[in-house]
């Protein structure tokens, strides 16, 4: 599959982006998780999502669609769960894998979790030394690979520092300590996404959270069944966030996006380097804020992003990347390491692609720097590297440009977004 995109004079219109990826893997556990039905709204049913909705029917989960992003999930309670009788594949989804695997190490019977050609080569010693401390039994290839290789028992107490802030390693502790019924202390040296714990309160699970650290008392507890309409994915929403602030006399709205302060990081960006959103009609869906977001062409300025910041729009550096581009000035992007270890190294990824377009950009070893603007117009064949969002960045660029470019190996982008084409067309006039 390739995409062919050139230069569009404008984007206009109302639209929809679809469910958000993280809250609609943890919708699908919880709920399966808790005991009774329950009802989910605003899936996400890209590959990722999907992969996660099979696993838990292997698991003796009853999960019915009843139509478009609507399920009804039968949960069985959290000793509930069945022996997988042959092995789950967890597709490309890292986050599928990193909760399940912390799950299914407190449970009573053996799995073995695998997934694609790029899943199997992302680490996975982050998750296994600490359940190794509780007590879990994982083997898995050498350098901590995939497939992971889980007998399941009775797990230990565990008090945790994380090396780095990681809502994967987080969630996959805290879902041990669930199922395992023992006490968990876990304290992040930064935020990261919390809607593992947001989730939990609404399921009735006693969460303490103060500041930086995260406490599950011990016992066995009784979740509730959900009834959760999810929000859209701010990070499907990037890419029209900017395709419209950087293609002319542009202006849209995305309906029901996301806010969680934990992923809002993307937005703290555009408005430092001087673009114009606005977040109209605010308010909370299950226990996550959402608003509807005005989008405007802008004039950008290159700034600085380091930190703290990093993991609340990691997901998004890929299209500020493209931003950055076109923006006035330099733009320094530093402490970014993490997206040596995604789907692909996205720092070599978008450092080569850009390069292509004539984009002056050096790259670091946890980031890049890029002095715009550039006017985008060199190549005309560019690579994705199997993964999404380096696809869709792409895209978006392509936006900019006279002359048409050709995206190469784009099935990749039915992990998260499916649709994309399709949304983006809504916005072309």
């Amino acid at each position: 599959m390739k995409i062919e995109i050139s230069r569009q004079n404008n984007l206009s219109g109302e639209i929809k982006v679809p469910g958000d990826k993280s809250i609609s893997h943890r919708a699908v556990i919880l709920s399966s998780l808790a005991r009774g039905q329950s009802r989910i709204r605003g899936f996400l049913e890209s590959e990722d999502c999907l992969h996660t909705v099979e696993i838990f029917r292997q698991l003796g989960i009853k999960i019915n669609k009843q139509k478009k992003g609507v399920y009804t999930v039968s949960g069985s309670g959290l000793d509930g769960l069945q022996e997988p009788q042959s092995v789950l594949d967890c597709g490309n989804s890292g986050t599928g894998m990193r909760i399940l695997t912390g799950l299914l190490s407190a449970q009573s019977f053996y799995s073995v979790l695998t997934g694609d050609k790029s899943l199997c080569q992302r680490p996975m010693e982050r998750i296994i030394s600490p359940l190794e401390q509780m007590g879990a039994q994982i083997w898995s290839r050498r350098g901590g690979m995939a497939p992971l290789s889980v007998r399941g028992q009775k797990l230990a107490p565990l008090n945790y520092e994380l090396p780095v802030a990681s809502a994967q390693v987080k969630s996959s502790l805290i879902m041990a300590g669930l199922a395992s019924g023992e006490p968990l202390t876990i304290t992040e040296p930064g935020f990261s996404r919390d809607h593992t714990e947001r989730m939990l309160k609404n399921s009735g699970v006693p969460l303490d959270k103060e500041k930086l650290t995260i406490s599950l008392p011990g016992g066995r507890y009784k979740l509730t069944p959900l009834d959760i309409k999810i929000p859209g994915d701010i990070s499907s929403a990037a890419f029209f966030i900017a395709a419209a602030l950087i293609t002319e006399n542009s202006s849209i709205i995305l309906k029901n996006v996301g806010l969680n302060p934990t992923r809002s990081g993307f937005l703290e960006v555009i408005d430092k380097m001087g673009g114009s959103i606005d977040i109209l009609n605010k308010r909370k869906t299950a226990g996550e804020p959402v608003g509807d977001l005005q989008v405007k062409s802008s004039s950008l300025s290159g700034i600085e992003i380091r930190g703290d910041i990093i993991p609340r729009l990691i997901d998004e550096i890929p299209v500020i990347a493209v931003l950055a581009a076109r923006a006035e000035g330099r733009t320094l992007i530093r402490d970014a390491e993490e997206l040596r270890v995604k789907e692909t190294d996205r720092i070599e990824a978008m450092v080569n692609e850009l390069s292509k377009m004539g984009v002056s950009i050096a790259e670091y070893e946890d980031g890049m720097i890029i002095e715009g603007p550039s006017d985008l117009q060199k190549g005309d064949l560019f690579r994705s590297y199997g993964d999404h969002r380096v696809a869709m960045s792409l895209a978006v660029a392509g936006l900019c440009r006279k002359k048409k470019m050709t995206i190469t190996n784009c099935e990749c982008i039915n992990t998260s977004f499916p649709e994309f084409e399709e949304v983006l067309a809504e916005l072309i006039n």
